[in-house]
């Protein structure tokens, strides 16, 4: 069983475009992206994926689902498989394990968390609308704050009672328990005493991605400087602050249309400009921007605007946020609001035209900005000149896209007179630093792709003599050596991969298995080699007890076997295979898969023409459909990535 965190976090990082993206070409159209259907034959695509509702959808077929379905239907895979497969795509570590007395009881409680704060938003809904003293106060505040009605409708806004227990006694009538009440952070019990968190404040529910209501932020109207003015709900199973952005659930589609969002600070600066039309914005509510905020817009457009209001030093203290937004791969620009001014009031005074219009005007990129807002201090003090200077390519060393970075140092160079070699040395000693410029630590997988795509799950029972012979005779003569080398931490000491670690996982990789049982025997002998770190040596083989593993060994490991595909022509060397490995042997690999494929979809074939002849069913008919679509679908991605060379 797969806990219900790493599930969560396997749906939040996978991105449906780049899942459906693996197996079918698509293109945008407006809003969405368009494709040739991968569960059916067509012409026309009728195939569509919403990147802003996280979902895909085919008109011609029907099917539809968001990414993990995909890979469920695609790859013919159960629930806990598809979430394997993306967990693998993301890199994301899976611990299968029975979930515990413990674990069953956390994952309830999520459950009961999320039910509790729906009847929440509820009440406070229904307390601000129909209730006295929400209509006097709380409804009468967003009044006074210009927002209407359908704003209020929209973003679900509410009102706490004043009345020290009012929401927790209502809720424990309905049923629900205080321990949950508790953990929500609606109420608050100390030692016999129960009251409320937030009375007597309007209620700004927080949306999580699929529209359900995970925690509150809520206003206290009087005038007490003993109390906060914003009260949050604290950290729990179902909200994490730090992961959240206030107005993403109303925001993503509009951010997907127009590939940009705004990014504000509080909630009534993204209520306003909802009103006055630019409904594009988030808030990260008050709190400094981390990394899972940032990645949180970047699955939706890789352009941002982060608006300041005009106080100079709040925009020193939120800075940092840039440099964070940089270093995620965003493109960033920033627009200083007027000396007074903030996102609500000025939303408040300008139509949704004349603000579009004055952030086109002003927003300007990170350099001029940085620069226009430091140099003030620095002036013609060098000593604070240099430090400006640093502060800036700081900035820029930790953009991960090398072209950007470049472009950026041409402009700071430009804007601040200084020598871009001079730039250049100091981004890459901070680089350098950090470690950025090491060599990054790849994976088998990400340097040869060569076995991609994989050989269908339902496909067995195939034997390719002439590609299963190839392959044992790389194993017998290159078994041993080097293939590639990688790191798996930038910290780590290289690791060689050989040639018949290569193969052997490769083949059971896709769960491929041999039907000569003469090269079986042999593949098995390397397996097991390979479980003890001693790879058998080809002498093994030659001296074989099995007198027909050691003919095959000799023949294979014989001079005029290789020295066929070396040779000498007008006195210039050809390349010899061992020259070749690292194209050769990933190729013969995929020769082999391929011919499977190819075997597997003739022999699906047949089995279409002789359906006339049988009394199947539609179910039968239609899954021996499905397993030729996915073979045809194999075989064409194989052909497509390089000209295979199919061995015979």
């Amino acid at each position: 069983m797969i806990d219900h965190n790493t599930i969560q976090r396997i749906i939040d990082t996978a991105e449906i475009i780049e899942v459906v993206s693996d197996f079918v070409s698509l293109k945008k159209r407006g809003v969405n992206y368009l494709g040739l259907c991968p569960f059916h034959n067509e012409k026309t695509p009728s195939f569509t994926v919403s990147a802003a509702k996280g979902i895909y959808k085919c008109f011609g077929c029907g099917k539809g689902g968001n990414a993990v379905n995909f890979i469920m239907e695609h790859e013919h895979l159960g629930y806990p498989e598809a979430l394997k497969y993306l967990a693998r795509k993301y890199h994301i570590d899976v611990v299968e394990k029975e979930l515990t007395a413990e674990e069953i009881q956390q994952q309830n409680e999520r459950d009961s968390l999320l039910i509790v704060t729906k009847f929440a938003n509820t009440y406070f809904q229904e307390k601000l609308h129909k209730h006295t003293d929400g209509r006097a106060i709380g409804l009468s505040y967003f009044k006074e704050r210009g927002f209407r009605d359908e704003i209020i409708q929209k973003f679900e806004l509410g009102f706490s009672l004043d009345i020290r227990d009012a929401f927790t006694k209502a809720a424990l009538e309905n049923g629900y328990k205080l321990e949950f009440l508790e953990k929500a952070g609606f109420t608050i019990v100390k030692e016999e005493e129960k009251y409320d968190r937030f009375r007597g404040r309007v209620m700004f529910p927080i949306h999580g991605l699929s529209g359900n209501v995970i925690g509150f932020g809520g206003r206290v109207l009087k005038k007490d400087e003993k109390t906060a003015k914003y009260l949050n709900s604290p950290e729990s199973e179902i909200y994490h602050k730090s992961k959240v952005l206030y107005g993403m659930f109303q925001a993503k589609t509009v951010i997907t249309q127009t590939d940009k969002c705004y990014l504000v600070e509080g909630y009534t600066d993204v209520i306003s400009m909802h009103q006055s039309g630019i409904e594009n914005v988030v808030a990260s509510s008050g709190t400094s921007l981390t990394v899972d905020q940032i990645r949180l817009i970047k699955r939706f457009t890789p352009n941002v605007t982060i608006i300041y209001d005009g106080d100079a030093a709040g925009i020193k203290a939120s800075i940092r946020g840039i440099d964070l937004v940089l270093e995620q791969g965003l493109n960033v620009r920033v627009l200083l609001l007027p000396d007074g001014e903030d996102p609500d009031s000025f939303a408040k005074s300008h139509s949704a035209s004349e603000l579009i219009d004055f952030i086109n005007k002003n927003e300007e990129d990170f350099i001029k900005f940085k620069t226009r807002l430091l140099s003030k201090e620095a002036k013609n003090d060098p000593v604070k000149r240099a430090s400006l200077i640093t502060d800036i390519v700081r900035s820029i060393s930790v953009i991960p896209d090398a072209i950007t970075r470049t472009v950026y140092i041409k402009e700071c160079s430009r804007i601040l007179d200084i020598d871009e070699k001079i730039l250049y040395s100091e981004s890459n000693k901070i680089r350098k630093k950090s470690g950025e410029t090491e060599t990054k630590s790849i994976s088998p997988d990400e340097v040869y792709k060569t076995a991609s795509p994989s050989v269908p799950s339902f496909i067995e029972g195939y034997s390719a003599e002439h590609q299963e012979r190839e392959i044992i005779r790389l194993l017998l003569h290159y078994g041993h050596d080097d293939l590639y080398t990688y790191q798996e931490d930038k910290y780590d000491e290289p690791r060689h991969v050989k040639v018949a670690e290569y193969i052997i996982s490769e083949i059971l990789n896709d769960d491929l298995e041999f039907k000569n049982l003469i090269y079986k025997q042999i593949f098995q002998e390397y397996l097991e080699g390979m479980a003890k770190k001693e790879l058998p040596e080809s002498k093994q083989f030659i001296y074989h007890t099995d007198p027909q593993i050691s003919k095959l060994a000799a023949d294979l490991l014989s001079p005029s076997y290789t020295l066929s595909k070396i040779f000498k022509k007008g006195g210039a060397l050809i390349e010899t295979e061992e020259m070749k490995l690292k194209q050769m042997v990933p190729e013969t690999i995929v020769a082999y898969k391929r011919k499977i494929l190819e075997i597997a979809q003739q022999d699906i074939s047949d089995k279409l023409i002789e359906v006339q002849d049988k009394s199947l069913t539609n179910e039968e008919i239609n899954t021996i459909q499905k397993e030729y679509m996915l073979i045809t679908s194999a075989i064409s991605a194989i052909s497509k990535d390089r000209g295979w060379v199919v061995f015979k």
